[in-house]
């Protein structure tokens, strides 16, 4: 049932994408009340979903940035808790490969600002160095640079396990719920939502893609939204041996460029494109796009022509005009904004969340982290840690490509925080996410989910 206006909560956090989860988390953690609300189905409905799911070192953000601080701390914060939160960590390294006179001349300043940084490691690799690391790239690379903690993660378990943490210490998460006006009375938010009132004390503006819009409950927006849009490639399995490092391009003013990468699923990744767009949700791939991607990697790395392609997909990152991340407190209205945070977002989470929580302390109120918080570990789904399959004792294998058994939906669509809907549940196990794209199995998930997803499963199917 709706809960009434009577319950006035510490926080309300909008937006369940990995920002919205991971500062939920912290508020609950440092002793707060908060419930997280989602317009979506599900977690990562918006720009979360759709990512290149890199742990960034912040090696080329710009010197004395806040987003440079908040990936930083993310980064730290990742490592010292992936393991109790039972997190895949795939250290792979990266190398930004110069292919032209121009980009050579560019490395140095590269290497300066990594160590301007403080990101140690980073240096260059000479064309000899490069073949011996890499020896399926094209020939013709006239350098490189070394950045020996850059590495891949899973996207999705990751803001799923902050999630249920804060569940798990006292918070609350609410999914289809989008916020639709707000009043500031007497020092409480009353908050209007497609799922019935809310109050709260103070209100943490996570909303990404539709940050604007929700800022302007608040004040006249300071920023706009412009989504830019990300199109990737996935090859099949075989071709994540053609590579060991992140490859990345020599970046541009405007955008870091395609890069190549492995997944913990065991796959190999290419993208993204920047693209603008108006829409802030259809994110629709194209064909000439697309084979532009699939010949870039070809080109980087020839044996690629012989590796199918898998799957395609296309995410949004809420841009604004800036060049930073804007976190803010409004002190005399009970609000806290989180706006502008791009593709590094999944690294910088954490180190957001703690200027989250820097900011309640400083204006709203003291926090009291909890003296013995819960931990959640959630299931692995990473090719190089322990699945179900391999144990027998989750049932029968129902995606073959993705080798996921009927016990993993089952327990998907359970516990505190089931799967939402369709894309939900693809992010809880990886289920029609491999090879046939669910061709044989649609019918066998959509049996087990039955009508606990909405829309129905099956009516997604025809």
């Amino acid at each position: 049932m709706p809960e009434g206006p009577a319950s006035i909560h510490d926080a309300v956090v909008v937006g369940g994408g990995v920002v919205g989860c991971a500062v939920f988390r912290a508020l609950v953690l440092a002793g707060l009340d908060a419930v997280l609300i989602e317009r979506g189905a599900d977690l990562l409905s918006g720009a979360s979903k759709g990512n290149s799911a890199i742990l960034h070192t912040g090696f080329d953000a710009p010197p004395g940035s806040l987003e440079l601080a908040c990936m930083q701390e993310g980064y730290a914060e990742y490592l010292a808790i992936r393991r109790p939160l039972g997190l895949p960590l795939l250290e792979t390294a990266a190398v930004l490969v110069a292919w032209t006179p121009e980009e050579v001349a560019a490395l140095p300043a590269i290497v300066a600002k990594a160590h301007r940084n403080g990101v140690a490691g980073v240096r260059p690799l000479e064309p000899d160095e490069l073949r011996r690391r890499e020896p399926n790239l094209a020939d013709g690379a006239l350098g490189a640079v070394l950045i020996p903690g850059e590495h891949v993660i899973d996207p999705w378990s990751a803001p799923l396990a902050y999630a249920l943490q804060g569940i798990a210490n006292g918070g609350a998460v609410r999914r289809r719920t989008a916020l639709e006006s707000g009043r500031l009375s007497a020092g409480t938010w009353r908050l209007v939502t497609t799922a019935g009132p809310l109050a709260a004390r103070l209100v943490v503006n996570c909303a990404g893609l539709f940050g604007d819009l929700v800022e302007a409950i608040a004040r006249p927006s300071p920023f706009s939204i412009r989504p830019r849009k990300g199109q990737f490639v996935v090859f099949d399995k075989p071709a994540a041996r053609l590579v060991s490092s992140i490859i990345l391009p020599v970046p541009t003013a405007r955008t870091k460029g395609v890069l190549l990468a492995r997944t913990v699923f065991g796959n190999l990744l290419v993208g993204p494109t920047a693209e603008e767009q108006e829409d802030r949700e259809a994110a629709a791939t194209d064909g000439v796009t697309l084979e532009r991607l699939v010949q870039r990697a070809r080109q980087l790395v020839p044996a690629l022509a012989d590796q199918p392609v898998t799957a395609t997909y296309a995410g949004l990152r809420p841009a604004t005009a800036a060049s930073d991340y804007l976190i803010e407190a409004l002190p005399d209205s009970g609000w806290i904004t989180v706006a502008g945070i791009r593709s590094t977002g999944l690294t910088a989470a954490h180190g957001t969340a703690g200027q989250v929580c820097r900011l309640v302390e400083r204006h709203f109120r003291p926090v009291q982290p909890l003296p013995a918080p819960l931990w959640t570990p959630v299931p692995n789904l990473a090719e190089d840690g322990p699945r179900p399959w391999r144990s027998g004792g989750s049932g029968a294998i129902v995606c073959h490509c993705e080798l996921v058994t009927g016990g993993e939906i089952e327990a998907a669509l359970g516990g505190p925080l089931p799967a939402g809907d369709l894309g939900g549940l693809k992010r809880r196990t990886r289920c029609l996410m491999g090879r046939c794209q669910g061709f044989y199995c649609s019918a066998k998930v959509a049996a087990l989910a039955g009508d606990r997803l909405a829309p129905r499963l099956g009516d997604t199917m025809k």
